[in-house]
């Protein structure tokens, strides 16, 4: 093990990994879709069985309104700048949008859902767009509701640690204000840099500090959004104790923009840690990964803020593609065990101990390292951040994002590499193993639809046949919505329809994802 100490890092720094400058989920400097750099295809082409629906046809009247609304300088009608907003960031959905609305207010997002819900017009709200399955761009014509000047940071108590945002803010930015008060976000994701709170929360975010800090479903108070009638939503409670009647907020949250669109938030924000440490390792098997696992949760406690696997496929990749640099030879996994507390000392203490154990341990950790310095810290946090900007590289990534039992989970990986043998640039997996959440992900240098014809529904019946969730954290989309039904019962999958019927009668709020697969077509 390299002789080192992990020392005491400058809280404001630690969990800032990357300036959003550089960031990876950059809407500019995404890669090319293919070795060509082209535009991707039409998800028409793609996905040529899903008809558009009932919904009416933009009118010069309808632009002439919404200009009434937000102001002629927030309607974006070019063909070129709306071009973004119809792109994911993964370059694998393409829309057809010829509209994009930059409202102010929550009042100005509900007189236009109110018209287009008269008008049977259909819209996709968006927030960063660094969304991963296809939910946050058009699929047709639908008009785009962009949250990005929804930006105030309304208030921060330090006392109880609730702040209260607009959907647009920016999460590295409300870390940085929270951290003003020596708080934190309970939500950290390698695309903080651009993506927004409201998409945050739509999508039930979970990133790199679940194992700690807990879902948004946990440390959201209260929620404002416009629903899809254009009817105000108050439900921006700052308690943490309101047991009166349903917890209504708790339907938007992780619903997609299918059910109405998040305008406001309050979110309970935990005390900044004044230690954070951070254990690089290198091991020999997933057994070893998941006997690490599980000492650290032993030796490590309540300090144990985040438990990531990087399989060495991943490794190569950000090293190959992005020129970083590892630290540690070559292994067939890496481990980054994050601790945060209060105490530097006991913290210390507590890190050598389970480092002591885990390199003493027969079949554990092999190899290792200890963050020194703030730049050492961003620059381990960065070969697992920028696996997914490293595999687009190779040219298409096709990316699947599943929660499976622990022990089932690199079998995943390693029965479809077997399977897609010859045929894909790369198949890797990483993932948060504290929450059972692998990221599994295979490259081409273009798409290739007979490469998809062998992983879907492979993937998909193969992570149902061991009671596992197709979307662990990145929601269902476009892209995983036929398969709402491997994951959840019949009757389950009818209650929720009956609620997107109830509160979108007319099918208006994000049409084609999420649930659409059990919504009538009109």
């Amino acid at each position: 093990f390299q002789a080192s100490r992990a020392a005491s890092l400058l809280p404001q720094l630690l969990l800032r990994r990357r300036p959003a400058s550089a960031g990876a989920f950059a809407l500019l400097a995404r890669p090319a879709s293919s070795a060509s750099g082209g535009l991707p295809p039409l998800t028409t082409e793609i996905h040529p069985g899903i008809k558009r629906g009932a919904f009416s046809q933009l009118t010069d009247a309808d632009v002439s309104a919404f200009e009434a609304i937000v102001g002629g300088d927030h309607v974006i009608k070019d063909a070129d700048e709306v071009l973004s907003y119809n792109i994911d960031w993964l370059r694998i959905c393409r829309g057809q949008g010829q509209l994009v609305l930059r409202p102010k207010t929550t009042e100005e997002v509900s007189a236009i859902v109110r018209h287009c819900n008269k008008r049977r017009l259909a819209v996709v709200p968006q927030g960063g767009n660094t969304g991963l399955v296809g939910g946050s761009v058009p699929l047709f014509d639908e008009i785009v509701i962009s949250t990005s000047r929804m930006n105030s940071l309304l208030s921060i108590d330090p006392v109880s640690g609730v702040l209260v945002a607009e959907a647009g803010c920016v999460l590295e930015q409300l870390d940085r204000e929270a951290a003003s008060q020596g708080l934190m976000m309970p939500l950290d994701l390698g695309a903080k840099g651009s993506c927004q709170i409201g998409g945050n929360l739509a999508t039930n975010a979970g990133g790199l500090r679940l194992l700690r800090y807990g879902s948004l479903r946990g440390t959201t108070l209260g929620l404002e959004a416009v629903l899809p009638t254009g009817q105000v939503l108050d439900c921006l409670t700052t308690l943490r104790k309101d047991n009166t009647g349903y917890d209504i907020k708790q339907l938007l949250i992780g619903s997609e923009g299918t059910l109405g669109i998040i305008t406001k938030a309050a979110i309970l924000c935990p005390a900044r840690p004044k230690s954070v440490q951070l254990a690089f390792l290198g091991l020999d098997s997933f057994q070893a990964v998941l006997d690490t696992y599980r000492l650290a949760r032993r030796s490590l406690g309540e300090i144990l803020s985040a438990f990531e696997f990087i399989d060495s496929e991943s490794m190569r990749a950000v090293k190959q593609n992005l020129g970083l640099s590892c630290p540690l030879g070559e292994h067939s996994f890496y481990v980054l065990a994050e601790t945060s507390g209060s105490n530097e000392t006991h913290d210390r203490e507590k890190l050598d101990g389970f480092i002591e154990s885990v390199m003493s341990m027969d079949g554990c950790a092999t190899d290792g390292t200890v963050a020194q310095d703030a730049g050492q810290f961003a620059h381990l946090w960065s070969l697992r951040e920028r696996i997914v900007e490293s595999l687009l590289v190779d040219g298409y990534e096709y990316k699947y994002d599943v929660s499976l039992p622990l022990a089932d989970i690199y079998r995943l990986v390693e029965h479809m590499r077997t399977r897609l043998d010859g045929r894909v640039i790369r198949t890797a997996g990483y993932g948060h193993l504290g929450d059972g959440n692998l990221h599994l992900n295979f490259t081409t240098p273009k798409f290739d639809a007979k490469v998809l014809e062998l992983i879907e529904p492979h993937v998909f019946d193969w992570v149902r046949d061991r009671r596992g969730s197709v979307s662990a954290e990145h929601g269902l989309g476009l892209k995983k919505s036929q398969y709402i039904r491997h994951s959840k019962a019949d009757f389950a999958v009818r209650v929720m329809a009956e609620v997107k019927r109830l509160l979108d009668p007319n099918g208006i709020m994000n049409p084609y994802k999420s649930i659409w697969i059990i919504w009538p077509l009109m």
